[in-house]
């Protein structure tokens, strides 16, 4: 146990900056994307930094217990990049619905990894194949019933209060 922890430990250094970022981007030569931003500040500043992207994401819960949701920072968060950068989010989406919720809260995407791996477990490469179309359909039927056909018009206005 203690070298998992010492292990962890090694994993993070709380001296990284928006700066740091932005001399690896330029190393590399292409944007990146962060991931685990849960507070607004963060977001813009990561923005301004010029990544490609933004990922709210609380890590499944498993990194700090006790951290809020990923979908309840989101409504600071997207506002705040205003734009900038494309938000994206991760992190307790177990239904089209919260695929809908999310972009309703002006997220670009969300992402889906869990979808796919129980799909994969069931079929292989057929089963991911039917999670993305069984995915699709839901999704289709989800905007539907709110009202909406496109999913650039999914907003604010089917939330319930």
């Amino acid at each position: 146990m203690r070298s998992l922890a010492s292990w962890m430990a090694a994993q993070f250094d709380p001296r990284l900056s928006c700066d740091d970022v932005k001399r690896t981007q330029d190393r590399r030569g292409r944007p990146a994307i962060l991931k685990g931003l849960m507070d607004a500040e963060d977001a813009d500043r990561a923005a301004s930094s010029g990544v490609a992207a933004i990922i709210v994401s609380n890590h499944g819960g498993r990194q700090l217990d006790g951290a809020p949701s990923s979908i309840s920072a989101l409504p600071g968060i997207a506002p705040a990049v205003g734009g900038k950068v494309d938000v994206l989010m991760d992190g307790g989406i177990t239904s089209v619905q919260d695929v809908i919720q999310t972009l309703a809260l002006r997220a670009r995407g969300v992402l889906l990894g869990r979808s796919f791996v129980y799909g994969l477990g069931a079929l292989g490469e057929a089963g991911v194949t039917r999670a993305l179309e069984i995915i699709r359909r839901e999704l289709q039927i989800t905007m539907a019933l709110c009202g909406v056909r496109d999913v650039k018009d999914v907003g604010r206005g089917i939330l319930a209060a």
